[in-house]
């Protein structure tokens, strides 16, 4: 069962993904706005992987394109940041649309590069689960709950969430970013390894939404 919802992840993603790039081509620029897109592809990647564990089968392949995840995420998702602050700054908030400001968000989501290449890349060694009918390689020695680099994301994510709803009354990103929050640090009783992913959508949805409040409001102007 597990197996036909990390399919319907792929084909959910796919579907943001496309609106994500009908969102930049209507914008007609490329900016920190697409960046969202970047993660998206990543999440594509990460569930196709999953979902085809069975079929690739336990050995150097799938060993190695499900160390590409762990990669791809590390790199990928703290360029959040960077989108929560490019929101901020769309959304009007002066402190969002100085220099410094822009230096140190960059810096900042390179730092947390660094952290999870430091606390989950350097020495990580995978080892192969096979759980409700799905084949993957995991973190033999992952930590419990969210790690650190996921929890900064998600109070960047939250922060922006709060000033795109103060300045655009748009409470979306800041629900899906509680909802992805709540869903990553409480255990859900249910017979299945894949439902927990579903919150990493909500998060996606929310954020894509965002944009395209944005770009809307951008065009009224």
């Amino acid at each position: 069962m597990d197996t036909v919802i990390f399919f319907g992840y792929v084909v959910t993603y796919l579907a943001l993904f496309i609106w994500g790039c009908a969102l930049l081509a209507r914008r007609g620029r490329v900016d920190a706005s697409a960046i969202p897109l970047l993660v998206i592809a990543g999440l594509v990647y990460d569930n196709t992987v999953i979902a085809c564990g069975q079929w690739i089968g336990e050995g150097p392949l799938l060993e190695a394109l499900s160390f590409g995840r762990f990669w791809i995420h590390a790199i990928v998702t703290p360029l959040l940041v960077v989108w929560a602050w490019h929101a901020c700054r769309r959304a009007g908030a002066r402190w969002a649309a100085t220099r410094v400001a822009a230096v140190v968000v960059i810096a900042f989501a390179l730092a947390l590069m660094v952290l999870e290449y430091v606390t989950v890349l350097a020495g990580l060694e995978i080892e192969a689960v096979e759980e409700y009918g799905v084949l993957s390689y995991s973190n033999a020695e992952a930590p419990s709950g969210p790690p650190l680099m996921v929890l900064f994301v998600a109070a960047a994510l939250l922060v922006a969430g709060i000033v795109v709803w103060v300045k655009q009354k748009s409470p979306v990103l800041t629900i899906g970013t509680v909802l992805m929050t709540i869903g990553s640090a409480v255990p859900i009783p249910v017979e299945s390894g894949a439902v927990t992913n579903a919150f990493e959508l909500v998060l996606l949805t929310s954020i894509v939404w965002t944009t395209a409040r944005q770009d809307a409001l951008e065009r009224s102007r």
